[in-house]
């Protein structure tokens, strides 16, 4: 069968674009058992997705959707439909409100949970019988007299090694940025690509919902890893290389084993960066050294709050405080620039705590401070405990873009006005401080790209004056 991957456009970053990695492993399988396939980023297309699908030939077009691009996906899944092609849907939004896409008359088909496996069964089902065993595939939910009818959920396997190295080639990497433009700089032709060498997260944090690759960590082997970096420097020459998974230290022995592998077979050459926040429990100085003589530089935290009772009451961040100033110290001391994640606006959450928050950022005082305001997605914990106690005013799921600026629920005495007001304050205090400012006008990509700095930095210090707190903007298209 012929299969179209696609992944719709983000909005929330106006320069950085990496490659959608879930797409190339669902590629890779795909293809190892010998169906064409092809991928649609719409981030790098010049092409729109229209035009391509009337100039192309495919079966069948899979979509990935986040909650905030559900909006996005559902327009490429209603064009291929128009275009009589199979369409079928998959990703972190389509695993928790799965019913929510089914129910649209141009979704055939929703993976609910990883979907390399489901995929397959069901490609080669349609192939084979025509659709005739749809009801045995675990983790799919499909329609019978157009009424949508779910499978039992996939059980997760725990060999992920099994699974053939993501699609690297099949993706137009010269048209994807570095990792990091706001830290590094925009190279807009970068050859950066992305590695997962685990999936899931044991830890239950209330932001988070892990839909997709559960509550349980699976690592691929370190030999099974260092093979696909070999072939990501050797053979696809990355100019950079980004570890993306949830914790990828959670094993402090395995991540220092692959750092002492990339040393001995000489892959340090390329620089690479943890994209995504390190557990800072799960860490020592050692292991900083290593990354650091490994090629690794930069590191990024999961701080959150700068409050323990926060961390540990309502986030149950399992870290403290100390914890936190630890891992950056050793950070430091190995020569390693850091990052750091901040959220601003969780429950019982004060005016008091959320300085804390600011004061702790100043302190760790890290390359990259990322403030962000806390966002109820759906299937988190944090979600029922304000549907239930608070008031949800954000019912676009366009405002669940992590960098928007607004605050999407109060909660008891917290208030939307306080939150954003704090977020704003966090921005300014830790960015307009002397030596910051000069290191941002000295910097050249500033003045290559001054019309997304200054925007970027309107949006951050001063905000959107036009978009009242508290006012629900309106859902634009056919889905309100």
């Amino acid at each position: 069968m012929r299969v179209l991957l696609a992944s719709p456009e983000s909005k929330v970053w106006s320069s950085r674009k990496h490659i959608p990695l879930g797409l190339g492993y669902l590629a890779a399988v795909l293809r190892e058992n010998g169906h064409e396939v092809a991928i649609y980023d719409a981030a790098v297309e010049d092409e729109p997705f229209e035009a391509f699908l009337d100039r192309t030939r495919f079966d069948m077009v899979g979509v990935t959707a986040t909650t905030p691009l559900i909006y996005e996906a559902w327009d490429m899944a209603k064009a291929a439909k128009e275009r009589g092609k199979w369409t079928v849907l998959g990703g972190a939004h389509l695993t928790i409100l799965p019913m929510e896409s089914a129910e649209q008359p141009f979704v055939d088909f929703v993976v609910i949970g990883e979907g390399e496996d489901t995929l397959l069964e069901l490609v080669t089902d349609l192939e084979r019988t025509g659709g005739k065993n749809l009801g045995d595939i675990d983790g799919l939910v499909w329609k019978r007299d157009d009424q949508p009818v779910m499978n039992r959920p996939r059980v997760l396997d725990d060999n992920i090694d099994r699974f053939p190295f993501p699609a690297h080639d099949l993706f137009k990497i010269e048209r994807y940025t570095n990792l990091q433009p706001l830290t590094d700089g925009l190279d807009p032709h970068a050859r950066a690509f992305t590695i997962l060498t685990s999936r899931g997260c044991p830890y239950k944090c209330n932001f988070c919902s892990k839909p997709v690759t559960g509550d349980t960590w699976r690592p691929r082997s370190v030999e099974n890893v260092i093979a696909e970096w070999r072939w990501l420097v050797k053979g696809l020459h990355a100019t950079e290389i980004g570890i993306t998974d949830d914790i990828w230290n959670l094993q402090l022995d395995r991540a220092k084993e692959i750092c002492r592998r990339l040393i001995e077979e000489g892959l340090n050459t390329v620089p690479w960066v943890t994209v995504h926040g390190m557990k800072v429990n799960h860490t020592d100085l050692e292991l900083f050294q290593l990354m650091k003589a490994a090629g690794c530089k930069r590191v990024g935290f999961g701080v959150e709050s700068g409050d323990d009772y926060i961390l540990k009451k309502v986030i149950k961040k399992s870290q403290t405080v100390d914890m936190v100033r630890e891992a950056f110290k050793n950070a430091k001391a190995a020569g390693l620039e850091t990052m750091g994640f901040f959220i601003f606006g969780m429950p019982e959450e004060t005016e008091e705590s959320m300085e804390k928050t600011i004061q702790l950022a100043l302190e760790l005082d890290p390359d990259l401070a990322n403030f962000m305001i806390a966002a109820p997605f759906p299937g988190t914990r944090l979600y029922d405990l304000v549907e239930k106690y608070g008031n949800i005013f954000s019912h676009d799921w366009r405002d669940y873009a992590i960098h928007e600026q607004r605050a999407r629920f109060e909660i008891g005495d917290l208030t939307a006005e306080l939150v954003e007001r704090k977020w704003h304050e966090a921005y300014r205090r830790f960015y307009l401080r002397p030596g910051r400012i000069w290191k941002r006008l000295t910097r050249k990509d500033t003045w290559i790209n001054a019309p997304a700095r200054l925007k970027d930095a309107r949006r951050f210090f001063l905000g959107d004056r036009e978009t009242r707190v508290g006012q629900p903007r309106a859902v634009e298209g056919a889905y309100a």
